[in-house]
């Protein structure tokens, strides 16, 4: 029998997540059909209930939904409650039993960690520094901050938005928050969450900000470089798009629903190759 799944956003024309998840099906054998859905920007709930009541098992969900989909659970993962959004939806428990409850978790912040480890980066005892302040980033602060990095900033365009954040996680390990003006370097990683690359925009950032071998990670990914990898790429940064995270998180939903960890690198290949 075949499981449905889908990814939930609007847009979602766009979406690489139908690709990555069948190409995690054929490897692994599990029988899963996953599409991808438009939601009505007013009725996201709706939405999910009519896929409920269509067959469907489980949800990824992206822009602009994730903080609706975080309230409709009824289980929350301790991931998903401290980023206040959810990114995978589970009817019952796992995917596999007669318990249907809506269970949510958020896969961002161990797709990130888990593409940085792939690229070769330490954040054990590293300084990092997260640009932005939204959501793209509350969701990936636990899992940086359980690597136990020496320190970790957020600087945002507003401050008291960044300083909000960090008192959120401080429990969490040595974080500070506060603006673009405020940053002081050298840093060891420097993470973009920003939406500034859609743009082709840049932060105000200081010329100083890289220590010697530091990496410069952008969450955003295109077939070239993005305006901040090119920009750290010119002031001797190591750079890396968020294409790894997108394949790693996705892996992480696969897992939750099915119990099977697929190999990512393939994935991620092809992906590349068809930019």
């Amino acid at each position: 029998m075949t499981d449905r799944y889908c990814v939930f956003g609007h847009p979602v024309g766009h979406s690489k997540s139908p690709a990555i998840h069948a190409a995690f099906a054929d490897q692994t054998g599990e029988a899963i059909d996953y599409t991808a859905i438009e939601a009505p920007l007013d009725d996201f709930a709706g939405a999910w209930r009519a896929f409920i009541a269509a067959g469907g098992r489980g949800a990824n969900v992206t822009v602009p939904f994730k903080e609706e989909a975080f309230r409709l659970c009824e289980v929350l993962s301790p991931r998903a409650r401290r980023a206040g959004a959810v990114n995978t939806l589970i009817l019952g428990s796992n995917g596999q039993s007669n318990d249907l409850k809506v269970y949510g978790d958020t896969t961002d912040g161990v797709g990130l960690v888990r593409d940085l480890e792939r690229h070769g980066v330490t954040l054990a005892g590293a300084r990092l520094l997260v640009l932005g302040a939204g959501g793209a980033v509350r969701g990936v602060l636990e899992p940086l901050l359980a690597a136990a990095p020496a320190s970790l900033v957020v600087a945002n365009r507003t401050a008291e938005k960044a300083e909000a954040l960090a008192a959120d996680f401080a429990d969490l390990g040595a974080i500070r928050g506060g603006g673009f003006d405020a940053i002081s370097g050298p840093f060891d990683v420097v993470i973009n969450g920003t939406s500034a690359s859609l743009a082709g925009d840049l932060p105000p950032l200081p010329d100083d900000l890289f220590a010697d071998g530091a990496t410069a990670y952008d969450m955003m990914y295109g077939a070239e470089p993005t305006v901040f990898l090119q920009w750290a790429g010119e002031r001797g940064a190591r750079t890396a798009d968020g294409l790894g995270m997108l394949v790693e998180q996705a892996a992480e939903s696969f897992f939750l629903w099915r119990h099977q960890r697929p190999d990512t690198d393939p994935v991620l290949e092809a992906l590349r190759r068809a930019l």
